[in-house]
């Protein structure tokens, strides 16, 4: 990877119930283009993820998508970025996007999103990376997660470092603060 600092962003390929939750992604785009840093994203032109391409792409920032060939048709695939990579596989996708971003953002979702986020804090969990995860609390949308985690360790089930290796922010001002300072 090149000294560009990048930024893998998962979230939801609908917009949600709320406006701020389009409004968060809008915002997101535009700080992570702002600060000079490439988005990595599903390649989507769809939800959330075509709201925080968009927006990220007229502010003049990089932008690296990833898209399996079957959800090409669903999820409207976005070819005019400055990386375009069309994989066979969810898996593959998954992969490439995680291996060119030094940190992991999660704006609210669904099934994708939590699956895109379990698999990074799995894989940071058992020590396979180092990369800050953060979850934008947008309205309190994952709050339900958050005490998720905290019951599966209240319960025995990990450790209480689990709880440590997702960083929660509630704006997207707080979010640029901490990637700041983890990209450092």
């Amino acid at each position: 990877m090149s000294n560009l600092r990048s930024v893998c962003v998962y979230c939801g390929s609908r917009s949600g119930a709320r406006d701020s939750y389009v409004a968060a992604a809008r915002s997101t785009g535009e700080m992570i283009a702002a600060r000079g840093w490439q988005l990595v994203y599903g390649a989507g032109d769809v939800g959330l993820m075509g709201e925080v391409a968009r927006t990220a792409q007229q502010a003049g920032g990089r932008i690296f998508g990833v898209i399996p060939e079957h959800l090409f048709p669903r999820e409207v695939g976005k070819r005019d970025l400055s990386t375009f990579v069309v994989t066979e596989t969810m898996h593959e996708r998954k992969k490439v996007m995680f291996m060119n971003a030094h940190a992991v953002v999660v704006l609210p979702g669904g099934a994708g999103s939590l699956d895109e986020l379990f698999e990074v804090l799995t894989w940071r969990q058992i020590g396979l990376h180092e990369k800050p995860i953060f979850v934008l609390n947008t309205d309190g949308y994952w709050q339900p997660l958050l005490a998720l985690l905290d019951h599966v360790i209240a319960e025995g089930f990990a450790d209480p470092s689990l709880r440590d290796m997702v960083i929660a922010v509630d704006t997207v001002e707080d979010l640029e603060t901490g990637l700041v300072a983890a990209l450092a």
